[in-house]
């Protein structure tokens, strides 16, 4: 007999991560049944969307309080789904602030809970292992040390490599990109501002400042369809000629020489295209000192965490300014400083390739449920 289930993925990353889940999951049940939060990706594979991620994105402390009122009601939306379509099985999918919460309400109910994405607790907010050690029956990790970190916290964790890794290496390039978006031969810095509205009007200003002396480059935006009159509205009051090419990150980075990136998971995706990068983050003053008190890793990019040393430059809060982005750019094109970074990428390959990453995490669920 055919599942339901209900999935919830609360950002980009998640869409995209759900949707190969939800196809591996489809391979082994052709009949299943989706409904949840997710982006065009899931809907893509038959997910029955009733809350699109970009209508549910709050980052850091204040702005989750300033929108508490629409969260609650997210939280009443889903549950009320939920205990009307009655799933045999609640996927979860990062989002760690939501889906926590959702995951302790839908074991109470006795519903099977399954988390994909663990929640970064070996950074911050250690109480979390006792939730997922509590409320979700089996955790599926991404990054290599977390099964260990997991593991020594009593939860029984599973790695099979990180689905970045398999999705990277399935994209087949555009050979006449730049032609078709009116490019250039002239090697391009590529921009990656972030994915949440609040993200792209604190950095993407902040990037063209910290690119006024490259002019010798194309400064191209890698954009996202739902905020284009974000980005008309802060290009137009640049100094920096750019362009912003929507919905094609992937064919971006291949030809591009360099990057800035927001830190998330573009950094990963960044790394894996081989693309030196300087990783840039800057948030909500008080979302800022609260979470430098709490934080107990030195590094805020996942390619340096995974590498466990320093092998890109983190910008972080006030250190993230137009004179230090131009001072850092220049250092990173040297030659050697280019090449020791390139090098250093390859060992990430190595790190988190595994073959089958869906399919062994759906082969999990079917045989638990």
């Amino acid at each position: 007999m055919s599942k339901n289930i209900y999935i919830i993925a609360g950002e980009a990353s998640g869409d995209l991560y759900g949707s190969k889940l939800l196809a591996a999951l489809h391979s082994i049940d052709p009949g299943l049944k989706a409904r949840g939060w997710g982006g065009q990706k899931m809907a893509a594979e038959g997910c029955v969307l009733e809350v699109r991620y970009e209508d549910a994105s709050f980052m850091g402390f204040a702005e989750v309080i300033l929108n508490l009122r629409k969260i609650l009601g997210l939280f009443k939306l889903t549950k009320k789904s939920i205990l009307a379509d009655k799933p045999d099985a609640l996927i979860l999918i990062d989002y760690p602030g939501f889906n926590l919460r959702m995951a302790e309400w839908a074991k109470k109910q006795n519903i099977k809970v399954y988390f994909y994405i663990a929640p970064q607790a070996w950074a911050w907010k250690e109480n979390r292992v006792i939730q997922l050690r509590k409320y979700v029956d089996k955790l599926f990790v991404i990054l290599p040390f977390e099964k260990e970190f997991f593991h020594n916290h009593g939860i029984s964790a599973y790695y099979f490599g990180h689905p970045l890794m398999h999705h990277i290496r399935e994209f087949k390039a555009d050979p006449e990109f730049r032609k078709k978006n009116k490019l250039d031969e002239r090697p391009i810095i590529a921009l990656l501002p972030g994915s949440r509205r609040q993200e792209i009007m604190t950095m993407l200003k902040v990037f063209l400042e910290g690119l006024e002396n490259f002019r010798e480059y194309q400064v191209v935006i890698g954009g996202l369809e739902h905020h284009r009159q974000l980005y008309q509205d802060i290009i137009q009051n640049s100094q920096v000629p750019c362009k912003v090419i929507y919905q094609d990150t992937y064919n971006l980075l291949t030809v591009s020489t360099a990057a800035l990136v927001t830190s998330g998971t573009a950094t990963l995706e960044t790394a894996l295209f081989g693309v030196p990068q300087i990783v840039c983050y800057k948030g909500n003053w008080i979302s800022y000192q609260i979470a430098k008190r709490l934080i107990k890793v030195k590094f805020i990019s996942l390619v340096n965490l995974i590498a466990g040393k320093k092998i890109i430059e983190e910008l972080i809060q006030n250190e993230m300014n137009p004179i230090r982005i131009n001072h850092e750019l220049e250092s990173l094109l040297e030659p050697k400083k280019y090449q020791e970074i390139k090098n250093a990428y390859s060992h990430l390959h190595e790190m988190l390739i595994l073959p089958d990453t869906e399919k062994k995490i759906a082969e999990v669920i079917y045989k638990d449920l």
